[in-house]
């Protein structure tokens, strides 16, 4: 591997509408956190998606005039290839899982949000085992 000036970071799950607040993040700490290389994944489904948040993100980052690239990819192992850092924000299940993690708890008189309560445990119930199987398969 050879040696760069900055940090690659990967984020899985990068057509997510979460992503410009990440990136902005590392626009406002670039002194601290010296990023030059930010890989956008996703799969198949997420495509149009990754195209439309990832060429934001470009703009973003051009905008603020720092010398870093986006990457945009539907290929994780050619992202994670000499990454310093892996992110992850993808849902198992989509959307439709989502709308399950709010609906269900509410009609029976719980929370149904998606990150907390009866919905955020079903949400972890799904998440937890594919983000393990991911970083097994990748890390060996």
């Amino acid at each position: 591997m050879e040696k760069r000036d900055g940090i690659k970071i990967v984020t899985i799950g990068g057509g997510s509408s979460y992503t410009p607040e990440l990136i902005e993040g590392f626009i406002k700490r670039i002194k601290e956190l010296p990023v030059n290389e930010i890989w956008l994944v996703d799969i198949e489904e997420g495509k149009e998606k990754l195209e439309i948040v990832g060429n934001l993100a470009k703009r973003m980052v051009e905008k603020a005039g720092i010398d870093c690239k986006v990457y945009l990819t539907l290929d994780r192992r050619e992202a994670i290839k000499d990454a310093d850092f892996v992110t992850t924000q993808f849902r198992v299940g989509l959307l439709d899982a989502r709308i399950k993690d709010e609906r269900i708890p509410f009609e029976n008189g719980l929370l149904g949000q998606e990150t907390n309560g009866a919905g955020g445990m079903f949400k972890a119930f799904r998440t937890i085992p594919e983000k393990q199987q991911s970083f097994l398969q990748y890390s060996t």
